[in-house]
């Protein structure tokens, strides 16, 4: 369902925009008082930047026009019952809006619609007070706090990717890019038994990895990681880097009978050696987005203790104070994990 959604609205609201690239402002905007059908009004509690906000401040977003209301990592609270769900209740949102109907979304696919929509990136998003969503797209956040609750989102990618590699416990498994999407990917590599090695030229991203998460094999140097008892390579790779050149480098540290699970995406071609790539039976997995069971994957683990979303949380910023910081945050990604808005 991504047609033009049609809210009423009373009065307006700041929203966080990037008109173009490098100017991103506040501007006042309609405020949504009523939904149409099947939709729900959420009152938003925070917002999760992420490289992909950073990447339209930058520009260098492929499938975006401006200005954009940006925010996808999201939570909120129900304006008003929906569902099974009571007014007032804390939510996730799927930010991943499909179309129900294509292929993909028949298969149970909706992740990879073929028509989708994602708030923030191909309409409006919610950085934001208030946000119209499917209610199909909200996710009780039992036990979560309202800043846990926009972390899930990030982490689902995470968690989609794992899923997707079929993993087995005991596996050799590479983490190339220990930005926030890595470090997902690496927690729940970890917590589904894996020894989880992690890749990144940042010493400073390395570090924070090994000290706010425990994790203790961190490579910076590509060119010597296939020694020792690393010489045979990993059962299963992810890529989480966003650099074309970084993926192609990657073929050459997958093990025989291996896994490549691509999460990052790049605007390049990709190209490797057929002949490695067969003698390897390498097998080359994409993963994109994530589906509501990843979503209920990784609040099940923050509930759990499995996951410290406080040592996720870089620090928590104020809507109003968002246009003077959006640079410097834009500019220092190597020490920060996360930035919460609130809006």
């Amino acid at each position: 369902m991504n047609e033009a959604v049609q809210v009423n609205a009373l009065g307006t609201m700041t929203a966080g925009t990037c008109v173009e690239p490098g100017l991103f402002e506040l501007r006042q905007l309609p405020r949504p008082s009523e939904a149409p059908e099947g939709w729900a009004l959420v009152d938003i509690a925070a917002v999760g930047l992420c490289g992909t906000d950073y990447h339209i401040f930058e520009g260098k977003h492929p499938y975006l026009q401006y200005p954009r209301v940006i925010g996808h990592e999201l939570s909120g609270r129900l304006v008003e019952a929906a569902g099974d769900m009571a007014a007032g209740e804390l939510v996730v949102i799927n930010p991943y809006v499909s179309c129900g109907t294509c292929r993909a979304c028949s298969r149970g696919k909706p992740n990879c619609c073929t028509r989708i929509e994602v708030l923030g990136v191909h309409r409006d998003g919610g950085l934001c007070s208030r946000i119209a969503v499917p209610i199909g797209n909200l996710y009780p956040a039992t036990g979560l706090s309202d800043l846990q609750a926009a972390m899930v989102e990030f982490l689902a990618i995470g968690a989609h990717a794992v899923a997707r590699s079929e993993l087995a416990a005991g596996d050799r498994v590479l983490v190339t890019g220990a930005g926030p999407i890595g470090l997902g990917v690496a927690l729940f590599a970890r917590l589904a038994g894996a020894e989880v090695h992690l890749l990144d030229l940042s010493p400073r991203r390395l570090e924070l990895a090994g000290k706010r998460f425990g994790f203790e094999h961190l490579h910076s140097d590509p060119g010597s990681i296939l020694a020792g008892d690393l010489a045979d390579g990993f059962d299963v790779v992810f890529d989480a880097t966003g650099s074309a050149r970084a993926i192609e480098a990657g073929f050459a540290l997958l093990a025989h009978g291996s896994t490549y699970v691509l999460v990052s995406v790049v605007k390049d071609d990709i190209r490797f050696s057929d002949a490695e790539f067969h003698k390897r039976e390498t097998r080359i997995v994409g993963s994109r987005n994530a589906l509501r069971a990843d979503f209920e994957r990784v609040m099940a683990a923050i509930r759990a203790g499995q996951i410290d979303t406080s040592a996720l949380l870089s620090e928590e910023i104020a809507l109003v104070d968002l246009p003077r910081r959006f640079a410097e945050l834009a500019e220092d990604r190597e020490s920060l994990i996360k930035a919460v808005v609130r809006p």
